[in-house]
């Protein structure tokens, strides 16, 4: 008679090493297509020649130095920060503000994105008051937010939450919207319920443009998290900013512009990946 045991962990062994090999696989080919655009001969012709004229113009004295640190200072004070500043301890920080902005946003705005472009009674009591609220620039919202929430986490991540919120909800209700009625139509002739309807049609065929929200929310998301930062609290990325901006450290200021743009290039490229699997139809368009 076989152990069954033996045989079970055999098994869980043989899926654990699947699963792995596919998460090795995936993130292989998340890396070459994000970082590989970056090192591709095309890109590389734009950046080095940049770089060699950023690092050249301060060290000739076209522009002055100190207005205009060189890749190489920008390197060096990167290290400084790193080493004497606690940058990662500030980064961790900013990525938990952005992190529970960003969900609440997400887990909020699509389903309300969803009903509103699925059921025309939703849409008209809950579209007018949107379309009311979201023309205020979310930094509008400060000063009302720190008498209300006061300075600290909750109203840094508020502030990131309006940032987020507004582009995921009115990508996901346009998408839902411009569904296409003949694969409603199609849907229907086979018997499919309007639950079924919003999870196998309506969702599926706003993917893109929720993602599309997703990336315009990530952008304002950032921006929000640095304002956010500077009102309020004593860690971040924002407030590292901040404190280089009052004491003239133009190089620390830049390292900080760097990490920003980088975190945002990172995320959106991520979102790429994402929807190249769930939007295959999309991909070339």
């Amino acid at each position: 008679m076989p152990d069954t045991s033996l045989i079970s962990t055999n098994a869980s062994a043989f899926a654990g090493a699947r699963w792995w090999n596919v998460l090795v696989r995936e993130l292989g080919v998340f890396l070459r297509a994000s970082f590989g655009s970056l090192f591709s001969r095309e890109f590389l012709t734009v950046l080095v020649p940049l770089l060699l004229i950023w690092e050249i113009l301060p060290r000739a004295g076209v522009v002055p130095s100190t207005l205009v640190p060189t890749p190489s200072v920008t390197a060096v004070t990167f290290l400084d920060m790193f080493r004497n500043l606690d940058l990662a301890g500030h980064l961790k920080a900013s990525a938990l503000r952005f992190l529970l902005g960003f969900i609440i946003a997400l887990a909020t705005a699509f389903p309300i994105g969803v009903l509103m472009g699925w059921n025309v009674f939703i849409r008209k009591h809950c579209l007018p008051l949107f379309q009311i609220l979201a023309p205020v620039p979310p930094p509008a919202w400060v000063p009302i937010t720190i008498i209300i929430l006061g300075v600290g986490l909750p109203m840094q991540v508020f502030l990131i939450f309006l940032g987020v919120f507004y582009p995921i909800l009115f990508n996901a209700y346009q998408g839902i919207k411009d569904t296409d009625p003949r694969y409603l139509a199609s849907a229907r002739v086979f018997g499919a319920s309007e639950f079924t309807l919003i999870t196998r049609v309506y969702i599926w065929h706003a993917i893109g443009s929720v993602i599309m929200g997703i990336k315009i929310g990530i952008a304002l998301g950032l921006v929000m998290l640095v304002i956010s930062e500077m009102y309020g609290g004593n860690s971040g990325i924002g407030y590292l900013l901040l404190e280089a901006k009052e004491y003239f450290q133009i190089s620390r200021m830049v390292v900080c512009m760097a990490i920003l743009g980088f975190i945002g290039w990172f995320l959106i490229e991520v979102m790429k990946y994402v929807e190249v699997k769930l939007a295959v139809w999309r991909i070339g368009r």
